[in-house]
């Protein structure tokens, strides 16, 4: 089969590549929803070296793999964001299950290579799930390393004993505390959204394998809350007063009736008194009256005090995924031996 890359043609290509993706992704996606993400995203890259001669800014590469009858089987888009690491840049490679093993991962990883090497990009950052044996052997023998372990988690709201979680006990504690929970929903303005802000950008450089920068406010308002799902009524908020101590944003997805756990933050003063425990279980009983079928998380494998937190409340764990990390000359060099 002979295999050609191009550039991704949108929007016709909108559809076909939604198709691929939701063969390797765990929440489905749609062509409309890539579409929308487009949207938030800059049209023209601009790229330079800081101080120290790595690479910084903002740009992205696209292509599609094509059989001669112009079916897409594989897809490779490279990109690095304003607060991506210095020096690094971005990589998700999918190839469709039936087109593996016939170089088609190869063609999609040397033109982000060659990329990358024209950009000046000194570091490459990839995924692959745990339970893909073949892709953690594809990115190894082209000299990735595994630098960090996450994995996802569900907990079936029907399965849920609320006596058992110490659901009103969590909440009532906060009570207890002179805290309150309230939401952005009922809390709406600027000023609101900066004090989330604020919390983001405190708690999000704690998370292990966190890396680069906190995106602007202006960024991380099109990321985190202008997503899909995103509703102000799920973005959920322990309060004293008027100063914010935690937040958590809450995903919806009509699709699959289900809910993703985006984000859970407590400010570091108020660590160890319950909060991201009230947040999460503030999360279910939001599930719950939304007759939702789950809540879905992702956490760092290291990450022991919000681990402790989801199997308390019956969260199991689901497959993971491995961080991946080459020198893009190493890489190169990989290539080329093979």
């Amino acid at each position: 089969m002979t295999i050609q890359l191009r550039e991704l043609r949108l929007p016709e290509d909108y559809t076909a590549l939604a198709a691929l993706l939701n063969t390797d992704w765990s929440e489905p996606t749609t062509a409309e929803q890539l579409e929308e993400e487009d949207a938030k995203l800059y049209k023209v890259g601009h790229t330079y070296k800081d101080e120290e001669g790595r690479i910084a800014g903002y740009d992205r590469s696209r292509r599609v793999a094509v059989t001669p009858k112009g079916e897409i089987v594989g897809y490779v888009t490279t990109w690095r964001a304003p607060w991506t690491a210095p020096g690094h840049l971005n990589q998700t490679l999918l190839v469709d299950v039936n087109s593996r093993k016939q170089g088609v991962g190869q063609l999609l990883l040397h033109h982000a290579l060659e990329w990358s090497r024209l950009l000046g990009a000194d570091t490459l950052v990839t995924q692959t799930w745990d339970d893909s044996p073949e892709s953690l052997r594809f990115a190894e023998r082209n000299g990735f390393v595994k630098e960090r372990h996450t994995f996802q988690s569900v907990v079936e709201i029907g399965k849920v004993d609320w006596v058992a979680i110490g659901g009103e006990e969590a909440i009532q504690s906060m009570e207890r505390q002179g805290l309150r929970f309230t939401t952005l929903a009922e809390e709406q303005g600027a000023d609101s959204e900066q004090k989330i802000y604020e919390l983001y950008k405190q708690t999000l450089v704690d998370i292990p394998g966190f890396t680069g920068d906190v995106p602007v406010i202006g960024e991380w308002r099109k990321w985190y809350l202008q997503v899909d799902g995103y509703a102000p009524e799920r973005v959920i908020i322990v309060a004293d007063g008027d100063t914010y101590l935690g937040v958590s944003n809450v995903l919806y997805n009509p699709q699959t009736n289900g809910m993703y756990h985006e984000y859970t933050g407590v400010s570091r003063d108020y660590r160890g008194n319950g909060i991201a425990y009230g947040l999460k279980v503030q999360a279910i009983s939001l599930a719950r009256q939304q007759g939702a079928a789950y809540i879905r998380t992702d956490n760092d494998s290291t990450n022991a005090p919000i681990l402790h937190i989801n199997r308390r409340l019956g969260y199991e764990p689901l497959r993971g995924s491995y961080r991946m990390v080459g020198e893009v000359q190493n890489i190169l060099q990989e290539q080329q031996a093979l």
